[in-house]
């Protein structure tokens, strides 16, 4: 009998359990202070925003009780069947830089910033017809993210950002319970060469302790045009400048004779030497090779603030480093500056709640210092590798900020086993860029993109992310 009851007290627990946890993760079994938090936040209509289905969601999600830290998302469902599709998070780099300005509003998001009435139009090939997708402004400083103690500003670096994007993550499953359960990606460009997989180590290593509540179904990521390396990427750079024929020859024999990229001080001659290369990108952009420059008066400087301590150790000494991308519209940053600083439109994302004392801004201006980059980024690729996740690294080919031959020098230092030759791929009866299989990573370039890949090529980043997080190849013939 004694039996009987214990047995029937442990039922009664696990069919509690398991109750909770279906009203946590099943949206018609939302509890009403979660579907209330979600109300607060969704998005009802932006100034000058078309009118869609989808729904979107926008708001401050605390990482730290203490000081009072708290990291600005926008959030939209896909466009169609989101409770079947993944979640994919989406991470600009910079450091410092902003995946509003960027990433939702330039390049991937449902909602690209345009000159004029309206301010935004839809993006036809935005990426969440392929997933749910969410943009994060990280770390603290950046956008509308904030701290209440200003000397965190001070203490950021590569780990401090992982941790509070982690927490961040953990959070926003809390406020979407419902999400819980999908299959979730990270991608990312740039400076997120860093950010995308030094997260998705911290997501990988804590799911083996935390608890259940907390585990995160971190399936892969996806990065573009990372920096990932210091000693190829710089070298690529240089390479690949020449080739393009922006640099000359004596220029290049320079650099190639003073500079040692696998060291972070180098020589005067060497310093020398990359002055004269930093100083074409004055004239071109360095992010797209063959678009205009913004030749408006207000936006011809792009330079933003330096920021001291970032990777590469070498060229992040050199002010032309620290410009701001572009697009096919070099001057459409202009636009979303403006924007998003409109009271009107934060108060529709609820967004500055606190009254920030600076204004938005792609990049930030009050991230100065930044605490920690390692030189490499690979240990932790062949760590993910060897743990099965998927990993994709893409290329637009006229970039020149960390072009497509930095990208081979450095998928070459891993010394993985080749699995497909490199071979085109194709978007209808046009190639689209070239592909090469390895054991555990797929690379691929896609032709005339430049840094922000989705801003040059639409279609093709779409097809690019719909194969990514199905796990296809792309196509390897016309169709």
């Amino acid at each position: 009998m004694a039996l009987s009851s214990h047995y029937f007290v442990f039922l009664l627990f696990v069919l509690t359990f398991v109750s909770a946890a279906l009203a946590r993760s099943e949206p018609g079994k939302l509890s009403h202070d979660i579907l209330a938090q979600q109300e607060a936040d969704k998005v009802i209509r932006l100034p000058g925003q078309p009118p869609v289905k989808f729904r979107q969601y926008a708001g401050y999600i605390p990482v730290d009780g203490i000081h009072g830290k708290a990291l600005f998302y926008w959030f939209f469902e896909a466009t169609s069947h989101p409770q079947k599709k993944p979640l994919l998070l989406w991470l600009n780099g910079g450091p410092g830089c902003s995946s509003l300005g960027y990433g939702e509003a330039e390049e991937l998001g449902p909602f690209l910033i345009q000159k004029g009435t309206p301010e935004l139009r839809f993006n036809k090939y935005t990426w969440n017809k392929a997933a749910n997708l969410l943009f994060l402004e990280s770390p603290v400083g950046v956008g509308f993210s904030y701290s209440n103690r200003s000397s965190d500003i001070n203490e950021l670096g590569d780990t401090v950002t992982a941790k509070d994007s982690y927490m961040f993550l953990v959070n926003w499953f809390q406020r979407f319970p419902q999400y819980k359960s999908h299959d979730f990606y990270i991608a990312g460009e740039s400076y997120a060469g860093h950010y995308v997989p030094q997260l998705a180590e911290v997501i990988y290593d804590a799911n083996k302790k935390s608890a259940m509540e907390n585990y995160i179904n971190l399936k892969g990521f996806m990065i573009g045009n990372a920096l990932l390396d210091d000693d190829t990427d710089q070298t690529g750079m240089i390479d690949y400048a020449w080739d393009h024929a922006v640099i000359s020859d004596r220029v290049y024999q320079d650099v190639k004779t003073y500079c040692n990229f696998s060291n972070s001080d180098q020589s005067n001659e060497c310093n020398n030497a990359l002055n004269e290369y930093f100083a074409v990108y004055d004239i071109i952009d360095m992010y797209s090779l063959y678009a205009p420059t913004c030749v408006n008066t207000k936006t011809t400087n792009k330079q933003r603030r330096r920021i001291e301590g970032i990777a590469p150790k070498s060229f992040s000494k050199f002010d032309p480093w620290h410009k701001k991308p572009a697009g096919y519209d070099p001057c459409v940053s202009l636009y979303s500056e403006v924007y998003f600083n409109r009271r009107d439109v934060q108060e529709a994302l609820h967004a500055n709640i606190t009254n920030i004392p600076y204004p938005w801004t792609h990049c930030s201006d009050v991230i100065t210092f930044w605490s920690d980059a390692p030189a490499s980024i690979l240990p932790i690729i062949k760590k993910l590798i060897a743990g099965g996740l998927r990993i994709w690294v893409y290329s637009g080919d006229t970039d020149g900020r960390i072009p497509v031959t930095s990208t081979r020098y450095t998928l070459r230092k891993l010394g993985l086993n080749t699995t497909e030759e490199w071979a085109p791929w194709y978007n209808n009866n046009q190639v689209g860029g070239w592909t090469i299989i390895y054991d555990g990573l797929t690379f691929v370039t896609l032709r005339g993109a430049g840094h922000q890949v989705p801003t040059f090529v639409p279609k093709r980043s779409l097809q690019l992310i719909k194969h990514f997080l199905t796990n296809k190849k792309l196509p390897s013939a016309p169709y």
